[in-house]
């Protein structure tokens, strides 16, 4: 019978170093990286989510980025898919699967499974549209607390995917946890007064090499509606593009907003059973 797969798992907030020390486990580990990044599976996506060069890397082989057009749905059933395969490839190459990355969704969709699947209601989708992300948030976590904790209370999309599914089945029903993984966890989570500078700092990095002319592209070439799906870098700069808000205010609106999804990814981490 045959024993079950051994893969790390390194998880932290937003800005806390996990793809650094992915490349530093696998080169000490002999692994290969899976990204469950949710974003950075886009082509041209690169400062705004932060992905890593070819230097930075270090001839670490990096799965499941640029793999979809910015106009292309990835979903977490494509992402359980894909990493499935590339778990069992990685590993009878007598590698070390190495998952990293801050879509915690991702992790529960591939370790507990994923709901069955509920057609779409253009109905109820257009009933939730004047909402703003904080009130559809609210009502998923007054509605099912438990699905909330594993949302970006910031993705729109998988919000009023998320309060789509519950008005039509309830809460989602506990699944099955996959079994076939012996995951070995490493967990990075900085203090607030470490994470914070960090956000800052990364920020201002992200503006020096190119940010607002990669959102003004992915603007021009997908639209406003898109672009406030792929996340609150492209947003709010989005925002700014479209004279709503000053140039000044970017990198303190940023910080802000990025510190509240590191606490929501922390506590994701903190209800994790390690």
């Amino acid at each position: 019978m045959r024993g079950k797969v051994k893969i790390l798992a390194i998880i932290g907030p937003t800005g806390s170093g996990k793809s650094a020390r992915a490349v530093e486990e696998a080169l000490a580990r002999n692994g290969e990286i899976i990204s469950v990044d949710s974003r950075q599976v886009y082509r041209g996506l690169d400062i705004g989510t932060e992905k890593m060069t070819g230097e930075d890397m270090d001839g670490i082989p990096h799965h499941l980025i640029d793999i979809r057009n910015v106009d292309e749905i990835y979903s977490a059933g494509d992402f359980v898919v894909d990493a499935q395969r590339l778990i069992e490839e990685i590993s009878s190459r007598g590698k070390l699967p190495i998952l990293a990355g801050g879509t915690h969704f991702y992790f529960d969709a591939l370790l507990n499974g994923i709901p069955q699947e509920t057609p779409a209601s253009p109905e109820l989708r257009a009933s939730f549209e004047p909402l703003s992300n904080e009130e559809l948030y609210a009502r998923i976590e007054e509605k099912d607390p438990e699905r909330a904790a594993e949302l970006d209370p910031n993705n729109r999309r998988r919000l009023i995917r998320a309060l789509e599914i519950i008005e039509t089945k309830g809460p989602v029903p506990k699944r099955v946890k996959n079994e076939n993984y012996e995951i070995e966890w490493i967990v990075i989570d900085p203090p607030k007064e470490e994470l914070l500078p960090r956000l800052e700092a990364r920020l201002k990095n992200a503006f020096s090499k190119g940010l607002i002319t990669e959102v003004e592209r992915t603007r021009a070439t997908y639209g406003d509606a898109r672009l406030n799906e792929l996340g609150l870098e492209y947003r709010i700069v989005g925002e700014f593009l479209r004279g709503e808000r000053s140039e000044d205010s970017l990198i303190p609106a940023l910080t802000a907003k990025l510190w509240q999804y590191a606490k929501h990814q922390k506590k994701w981490i903190r209800k994790l059973s390690l």
